[in-house]
């Protein structure tokens, strides 16, 4: 199963991809530090990424036409202009990629797609840009004119759709997930597109998450098997808050809330084998080094150890350390390493990055995690197959 992605960034979707059993007949990304972190990967034989043809440069020039048959386009637009945390100018930006992958989907006419945005792509001001966005991917043909604005472009696609004579080139449907509900150590709510090419006549939703924030509470509070794993005495243990103690009277009532499903992993989870890099430093562990100055203030006080991680990110600015902070029991707080960062986006272990903490921590916040891309593309691509069979 061929593929591509778009805008790849530090790899999470494209490692997910991948894991699914789709092969990269393209990789783009301008940004030459993650392109830099590729190729370190790449020389070490990293075997997710080992054979994926590279191409460092602006989206905007590449030629898809030497491709051949691509069976799904994937990516993550570059994700600022819709950013809760950035200058909201969406549309307005020329970051706003939305557009390349628009083309890429036009050029290839692939069987699928997947795309994966932030969550501020579904804020109110960006409502009708949204709508805009979606209806180019429903009619990816139906291209804008020469000096023709985004809003008469969006209202001659609303006639076109409208109209009672044309089908649609694409089904698509778009959702916003919490990477916690996937088996991810954090919450990372984010926004997916998927469409499937409408000639196909395919069935498909999102796939359930196989976790639950209830299942951990249980485990934790309930029954106690989490501290049991953990090895955490009960005097150790962290107090119950005042948000969680309603919802544990509710799960001692009905311990079958949420049955079947796995607890939502947490911090303690992710990184609980690796050495404390400050106390007990190891040269063994890549990307596992201590990095000094973190504090807390209002509003950033870090992640707490048996919760998930709250969301990585990347910052318009710089790392924003608050949220990219561990909590102590204790109280005290310090930066996650890249390492831990890396198992937070689950990312391999054998997955390694170039360069200082803050470049690295910046690729980190701006990846889809492996994980919930790799459970998104396998429903994908249970969907192809079964076609194809």
């Amino acid at each position: 199963m061929r593929s591509v992605e778009l805008f790849a960034g530090a790899g999470g979707l494209a490692i997910g991809m991948s894991n699914a059993g789709f092969r990269h007949a393209a990789v783009i990304e301008w940004d030459h530090d993650a392109c830099e972190t590729f190729r370190e990967n790449q020389r070490h034989h990293m075997r997710s990424v080992e054979e994926w043809p590279l191409f460092e440069g602006d989206v905007r020039n590449f030629d898809y036409g030497k491709l051949g048959e691509v069976m799904v386009v994937s990516g993550g637009p570059p994700c600022q202009p819709f950013s809760l945390g950035g200058k909201h100018r969406g549309y307005k930006d020329n970051r706003d990629m939305f557009p390349e992958a628009v083309r890429a989907v036009r050029e290839l006419r692939p069987k699928a797609f997947i795309f994966e945005n932030v969550k501020g792509l579904l804020r109110e001001n960006f409502a009708e840009y949204f709508e805009y966005v979606l209806l180019q991917l429903t009619y990816p043909s139906f291209t804008r004119r020469k000096a023709e604005t985004w809003k008469e472009h969006r209202a001659r696609l609303e006639k076109h759709h409208t109209s009672t004579r044309d089908r649609t080139e694409y089904s698509v449907v778009f959702r916003l997930l919490n990477a916690a509900d996937y088996g991810v150590p954090q919450r990372r709510e984010r926004v997916f597109i998927v469409g499937f090419r409408s000639d196909l006549g395919l069935q498909w939703s999102f796939p359930d998450g196989c976790c639950s924030e209830n299942a951990l509470l249980l485990s934790q509070w309930v029954n106690g098997e989490y501290w049991e794993r953990h090895e955490i005495s009960k005097r150790e243990r962290p107090s119950l808050t005042e948000r969680q103690g309603a919802r544990v009277e509710r799960l001692r009532c009905d311990p079958q809330f949420d049955f079947g499903k796995a607890p939502w992993r947490t911090v303690r989870d992710a990184i609980s084998d690796l050495p404390d890099p400050e106390r007990n430093p190891s040269s063994s562990v890549p990307n596992h080094v201590f990095n000094p100055g973190a504090r807390s203030y209002p509003g950033h006080t870090g992640s707490p150890l048996d919760e998930p991680a709250k969301t990585l990110k990347a910052g318009d600015h710089g790392v924003p350390g608050g949220e990219n902070m561990l909590a102590r029991p204790d109280g005290s707080v310090r930066y996650f390493t890249v390492r831990e960062a890396a198992r937070l986006q689950t990312l391999p272990d054998d997955y390694t990055f170039r360069g200082a903490w803050s470049e690295a921590m910046r690729q980190l916040g701006n990846a889809v995690p492996a994980r919930l891309a790799e459970a998104i593309a396998k429903s994908v691509a249970r969907t192809l197959i079964a076609k194809e069979g």
